[in-house]
């Protein structure tokens, strides 16, 4: 959307941080892990962005859903309450890098068990952070407000990624 060429390369990264971190650290952590993944296979004229988004309700990080079950447990914290969605994103072009988080917060509508069982059923959000993704159904309903930016929450801070891009 932003009319920048890009190509996506796929690394695969652990995603743990070191416990001690705050959220937008670990966010960061990670996404700076997925661009040193990349960087060690490619030239070094290229620019690497890679991204990593967490989902936080009362100071917890809240990962994918497992299962079902969990993705339920998961949505059922969330609804009628305000949590935050982070997103760490590294750009790195030869020596140079830039790390930052952005912070959306978002309030959810609370939901019937019913709404819960069909998003998830239809949905499947099992690759999702907080097992949701806003621009699906769930977001429509059963997002009453958020503060912040609203590609932050589906999982990259454009706006930012383009102004940093800029600078480095």
């Amino acid at each position: 959307m932003a009319e920048i060429s890009f190509e996506v390369i796929v690394q695969e990264v652990d995603e743990t941080f070191p416990p001690e971190l705050k959220c937008t650290d670990a966010a960061i952590h990670i996404a700076r892990k997925k661009a040193m993944a990349v960087k060690r296979h490619l030239d070094n004229d290229r620019t690497i962005v890679a991204a990593d988004t967490v989902v936080v309700l009362n100071d917890r990080i809240i990962g994918k859903p497992k299962d079902k079950e969990d993705a339920l447990t998961i949505l059922s914290a969330l609804q009628g309450n305000t949590h935050q969605v982070i997103t760490g994103v590294a750009i790195i072009k030869d020596s140079k890098e830039i790390l930052f988080a952005d912070v959306t917060e978002v309030e959810f509508n609370e939901l019937t068990n019913e709404q819960l069982e069909f998003y998830v059923e239809k949905y499947k959000p099992y690759d999702k952070a907080g097992a949701y993704a806003i621009q699906e159904w769930i977001g429509v309903v059963g997002i009453k407000n958020i503060k912040g930016d609203f590609y932050n929450v589906m999982g990259l801070p454009v706006n930012r990624v383009v102004k940093a891009l800029k600078n480095i």
